[in-house]
Order: C-alpha cells, then sequence, then structure tokens
C-alpha cells in the first residue's frame, strides 16, 4: 500500500509540473543547408541555442543536413522535412515553391536584404607559388590547365561559378556567342565534376587533382587555414556577388509547430552575435557594424550582381541550367 501511494504521488506530482509548464520538451530544428557552410552553422547553432535557452527556458536541438543546394532543394521538394533552408541562391529556394508549394512566392520579402544575411563571391584556388600563373579568369581556358568546380546542375556555388565566368567573357569579349565559347572551353578543361562545392574542394586540396580550382571565397579561406602551405588565393578582375538566402519552411513549421522557433533562428543571423559568426566563418556581413569590423579582411573586388547580368534566377536558370540550357550544350558537346 506504501508502493502504490508512493506512486500516486509522484504521478500527481509529475502532473502538476506538466501543467504548469515547468516541464518542456526539448524542441528540435532542422536546417537543410548547402555544402561549404557546415563550420558557419556548426558555430552558430551553438550560439543561437544559449540565445534561445536564456530567452524561452527551453533547449533546442538543431540538426544540420549539407550537400549540392540544388540536391538540397530537391530533398526538400521530395519531402525532407526542413524547417529552415539555407541555400546557395534564390532560384533553389524558388524551384521549392513553384514545385513543392511549402512556402510562399513573395519568401525573400520575410527578412532584410532579399532574406541573404550574408553574402560572399567567387574567387581562385591555385597551388602554393601558383606555378601555373593564374591570375585571371582567361587563364582557366589555356591549353593543360585542369580546373575543378563542381557540377551546376547540383551545386549552387557551380552556377556561381558558371555564371561569374560567362559574365566577364561577355564583358570582355563583347557578346553572348563569345562568352559561351569561352565557358565551352573552361569546362573542356575540367576533369571531374563533382556534385557539391565540398566535394571539390576536397578533390583540389585532399585529393591534389587540378591545377585551380573555383571556389567560394569562404571555402578558399577555410582551405588557407587548414592548407596554408599548400594553397593560394587568386582574386580575379571580376566576379559575382553571390547571395546565399534563408527561409522557414511554412508547410514543415505550421506542422510541426516550430513557426517562431524557426523565425527567430533565422532573425539571429542578423543579430550582433549573428554577424559576427558570419564574419569569422569568412562569409561577407551584410550589418555595417560587422561590415566595418572584416573590412580588412576581404580584398576590394569588383564586382557584379545576378539581377545586372542576367535579370533573376528563373531567367538564368531557364538559359543556362535547365534542361537543353547552355550547360547542356556546352558539356555534352564536350
Amino acid at each position: 500500500m506504501k508502493l502504490i501511494k508512493h506512486l500516486t504521488h509522484l504521478t500527481v506530482a509529475a502532473s502538476l509540473v506538466a501543467a504548469s509548464g515547468l516541464a518542456t520538451a526539448q524542441q528540435t530544428l532542422l536546417n537543410v543547408s548547402y555544402d561549404p557552410t557546415r563550420e558557419l552553422y556548426s558555430e552558430f547553432n551553438t550560439a543561437f541555442a544559449k540565445y534561445w535557452k536564456a530567452k524561452s527556458g527551453q533547449d533546442v536541438a538543431i540538426k544540420q543536413s549539407h550537400g549540392g543546394s540544388g540536391k538540397q532543394a530537391r530533398s526538400v521538394i521530395d519531402g525532407l522535412e526542413a524547417d529552415v533552408v539555407t541555400l546557395a541562391l534564390a532560384g533553389d529556394i524558388d524551384a521549392i515553391h513553384n514545385l513543392a508549394k511549402i512556402i510562399p512566392a513573395d519568401w525573400q520579402k520575410r527578412l532584410p536584404n532579399n532574406a541573404s544575411p550574408y553574402t560572399s563571391t567567387i574567387v581562385l584556388v591555385v597551388r602554393q607559388g601558383n606555378p601555373k600563373g593564374i591570375k585571371d579568369w582567361d587563364d582557366l581556358v589555356k591549353p593543360g590547365i585542369s580546373v575543378i568546380t563542381p557540377n551546376p546542375k547540383t551545386s549552387g556555388g557551380a552556377r556561381w561559378n558558371y555564371l561569374a565566368a560567362w559574365e566577364y567573357a561577355r564583358r570582355k569579349y563583347g557578346s553572348t556567342a563569345k562568352a559561351k565559347e569561352f565557358v565551352a572551353a573552361l569546362y573542356k578543361n575540367v576533369p571531374v565534376l563533382d556534385s557539391g562545392a565540398r566535394g571539390s574542394s576536397v578533390s583540389f586540396a585532399q585529393r591534389a587533382q587540378g591545377d585551380v580550382f573555383i571556389s567560394w571565397e569562404n571555402e578558399a579561406y577555410l582551405l588557407e587555414k587548414k592548407f596554408g602551405n599548400k594553397i593560394d588565393i587568386v582574386y580575379p578582375s571580376i566576379s559575382i556577388l553571390a547571395e546565399p538566402p534563408v527561409t522557414i519552411v511554412d508547410r514543415t513549421v505550421d506542422r510541426r509547430g516550430t513557426r517562431k522557433l524557426a523565425e527567430e533562428y533565422l532573425k539571429y543571423l542578423y543579430s550582433d552575435e549573428g554577424q559576427d559568426i558570419a564574419g569569422k566563418n569568412f562569409y561577407r556581413p551584410t550589418s555595417a557594424k560587422a561590415k566595418a569590423k572584416y573590412d580588412k579582411v576581404f580584398p576590394k573586388l569588383q564586382l557584379f550582381t545576378l539581377e545586372q547580368a542576367f535579370g533573376n534566377w528563373a531567367k538564368a536558370d531557364k538559359e543556362h541550367f535547365a534542361d537543353g540550357g547552355s550547360f547542356d550544350q556546352i558539356y555534352t558537346a564536350k
């Protein structure tokens, strides 16, 4: 009888604690991201979990998924239940809206800077001492130069790479036809197409493939940090302003009851701490305070935007990366 009474008291006590809201289950959040953000979000997730605990009293477990940006978008379209996506380009998130209808068409209006809390650009990584004398995009089409870049069908970074080279050639040689010839020559020098930017980074730095790696700026700095005695970074004369965007996935957060948590998670990327973490991980912050702090880290570079050169992602995707677009025409004829 004493044991039964004791168990009854425990049950009642547990019920009272639960009813009072003192016992709260740990929340979880899945961030589906692209390849080179692993280090960024490893640090950011720890910081956000502390912030959220202090604000709400709740613990949060943040899970990460990484891969080529286009491939990641397709996973979400096919049913991977991301609470948030932090992908390499707006076109991949547009595809989630267009094909799955699980986020609104105006998703970019929900956060500042068209929902891009940080930016990056595309640079060239070469072997230490730059033995092949690579200084600009022109050098990538020379005979005997082996170029490492991922597949633009699956990698967002690869699409930025492709468009940066295309616009360089269009401006230098004066026509779309010449730009297409230039990019075709460049891809003739590409021995293998990895599915994502991190895979290409491994191919270049660890497997010693290629003479030059067309790279996200942040990935180049990470390589320099890890393999500083083996690689050099070359800034081309012109490159593209890469704007990796973020959004909540409405259907998932409403089904799971994580909307508030997911919204706070993305807003925290714009906070002082979030912007500082972006800068520390070699992304270009967007806040004035963090920009000033990291101004000397990033060399000045002539940058053009996607809108200036290609109109928008729908147009760029249709012309270059859709089935039958310029990339297919170039690569099948390789």
